[in-house]
């Protein structure tokens, strides 16, 4: 008993209390990295291959409840192509008042990049109807990152 006092009161159960506490502390920062949102992974908006592209909502994805700092995407078939487009986290979304749903026509300013074996198109200006929302900046950055 005398033993297990002395040890509580020495400089090496200090170090051990402190190298238990360090390696919890990493795999919980290692954990929270794991799970960053999706748009950590995009690709980098690239303002040299900026096009314009018309076409229908053929289907709306967004993220489960819960996951609202999520990316939100439409696939969108332009007369040609079913392409993927990314928008900006849902919570973003709701806050500006978008919601898109199967048919609807819209014209939309972006970048074109390459997500795994697929292509995605990176959404800076999205217009529906009389209504016109900026995503990203004249250089392509989320305008959303200031917001949350």
């Amino acid at each position: 008993m005398r033993d297990a006092m002395e040890f509580a009161r020495s400089n090496r159960f200090r170090q051990t209390v402190f190298l238990i506490a360090l390696v919890a502390v990493t795999g919980l920062l290692t954990n929270a990295q794991k799970k960053q949102p999706a748009a950590a992974s995009l690709p980098k908006y690239d303002l040299h291959a900026e096009v314009k592209i018309k076409g229908t909502v053929e289907e709306v994805k967004l993220p489960p409840k819960g996951s609202e700092k999520e990316i939100g995407h439409l696939q969108v078939n332009d007369g040609t192509n079913s392409v993927d487009v990314y928008l900006c986290p849902k919570s973003f979304l709701d806050d500006m008042g978008m919601s898109f749903t199967k048919g609807d026509l819209i014209a939309m300013t972006g970048s074109k990049g390459k997500q795994g074996d697929g292509e995605v198109f990176l959404v800076r200006e999205i217009v529906k109807g009389n209504d016109s929302f900026v995503l990203r900046d004249a250089k392509g950055d989320p305008v959303w990152d200031w917001h949350h």
